[in-house]
């Protein structure tokens, strides 16, 4: 290879590495600090989980070149396969995205016109939903890429062409094999933090285009067992880690009988973060555990403070008080391993919902790869009439594939399987079937003609 081609090939994966370290200096930084103040307002949250958002983000940046440079190393034969397989997935997940975008825009343009700024706000909104698209997304797209490519390559007999060149159907679906892998560690990267804390930030993004106060969660229950102090918090506001107060607050208090004490009830509560105060406004007492006497029964007495009402060294604080209220489908890898381990000796919380999100943020990217090495061999047809039965059968296990992981969700969820077996199902029954196909295909037996034996006439 001569000096002029070996720059030619290796130049995009330069051009991509450099793009890559631009955006890793733009982004990591400011996602070091978004942890800073993640851990001053979380301070018992997983620290090591959290420093690692920026390395995982400038890990992604570099994704694209580690492509190029994987295209770059292999062979001719190879190379067409994986540029053919892109540009089919470039359209179709450019089509799927584009169909998305436009259903979005018309559900939610009467909300974007309300801001100010209109165009900041849609190009914010659509920045930040692209992360949780792309993860719902792109099996889809790696689906509809591979029967488009795969089916093209069969129709003009440009697969038989390849095996009689002395390569079998394995080392054919290899390459389309490994960037299904690269787009799987590209779901992984943003299932790290990004793609679910986005789900929920979205839809803040759109309240406060309609001037509405944004919530991060409603009527959270929260137990102290210690003092005996029983919290219902109607509203924690989206930015109650920056100072706004929590609404609608209701305290009951027992003593180390379980007896009733007194219960507050309150319009607003404000957190110091500096002393530890928590300050009340619009308070009423009612003292439950002294009763008046009257012409009727025994009554609690009740107190109405004129002013706000202020107490010193409670333990509570904002962020161990929301815990409970906490959307586990919202939380990334270190939101859920913190929340697991401060809740992991706690009786009244469901723990296996939180479990079960937390062993599906690394078990999801790796359908994309599932997805790759199942439709391969049914995308691959030595006949010119196409692969029109693999195709079918392709689209029917994908479907099954999604339904299935609904399922086994629920079912981890509500504790009716193990979590890790909820998240890691679909995946496994996935590959199992995917090993049968190119088996299959490997030996040169007809798989859907197969199939359709079995079924009824």
């Amino acid at each position: 290879m001569n000096r002029s081609s070996l720059i030619s090939r290796f130049l995009p994966t330069v051009l991509l590495a450099l793009a890559g370290a631009a955006a890793s200096g733009i982004l990591a930084p400011h996602e070091k600090s978004a942890v800073l103040d993640h851990l001053a307002g979380f301070p018992d949250s997983h620290a090591f989980a959290h420093y690692m958002r920026p390395a995982v983000l400038s890990a992604m940046c570099f994704i694209p070149a580690m492509i190029a440079l994987y295209y770059s190393l292999v062979r001719a034969l190879d190379r067409y396969l994986i540029r053919q397989f892109l540009i089919s997935f470039a359209l179709c997940f450019g089509g799927l995205y584009g169909v998305w975008g436009i259903l979005d825009l018309t559900e939610n343009i009467s909300e974007f016109q309300k801001s100010d700024d209109t165009w900041g706000l849609v190009g914010h909104y659509y920045l930040i939903t692209f992360a949780p698209v792309f993860v719902q997304m792109a099996p889809f797209g790696l689906l509809l890429a591979l029967l488009h490519s795969l089916g093209k390559l069969s129709k003009g007999q440009e697969v038989v062409s390849m095996i009689q060149t002395g390569r079998g159907i394995a080392r054919l679906i290899l390459p389309l094999a490994v960037i299904g892998l690269f787009a799987s560690l590209a779901c992984l990267g943003f299932n790290y933090q990004w793609a679910p804390w986005a789900q929920e930030y979205k839809d803040t993004l759109i309240d406060e285009a309609d001037s509405e106060a944004s919530n991060k969660a409603e009527n959270v229950p929260f137990f102290h067992q210690k003092s005996g102090r029983f919290w219902l918090v109607g509203v924690f506001p989206y930015n109650y880690n920056m100072g706004e107060p929590l609404r609608n607050i209701v305290i009951r208090t027992s003593n180390e009988e379980n007896m009733p004490q007194w219960r507050l009830e309150a319009k607003e509560a404000h957190w110091n973060r500096d002393s530890g105060e928590w300050t009340f406004h619009g308070v009423k007492i009612t003292h439950l555990d002294e009763t008046i006497s009257s012409d009727g029964p025994l009554m609690p007495r009740y107190e109405n403070p004129d002013g706000p009402v202020v107490f010193k060294d409670w333990p509570e604080t904002p962020w161990r008080l929301i815990k409970p209220g906490l959307e586990a489908e919202h939380l990334g890898i270190p939101d859920l391993y913190s929340w697991i381990l401060s809740n992991q000796n706690t009786e009244w919380i469901n723990k296996e919902r939180f479990l079960t999100q937390w062993h599906y943020r690394w078990a999801q990217p790796a359908i994309c790869l599932a997805i790759v090495l199942l439709a391969a061999p049914l995308g691959i047809s030595f006949s010119q009439r196409g692969a029109g039965g693999g195709v079918v059968l392709a689209i029917f296990l994908s479907a099954g594939m999604m339904f299935s992981s609904t399922v086994f969700l629920s079912l981890g969820e509500s504790n009716k399987i193990s979590p890790i077996w909820a998240a890691w199902g679909t995946n496994l029954c996935a590959f199992l079937i995917a090993i049968v196909l190119i088996q299959r295909r490997l030996v040169g037996r007809p798989i859907f003609q197969t199939l359709k034996k079995l079924l009824p006439n």
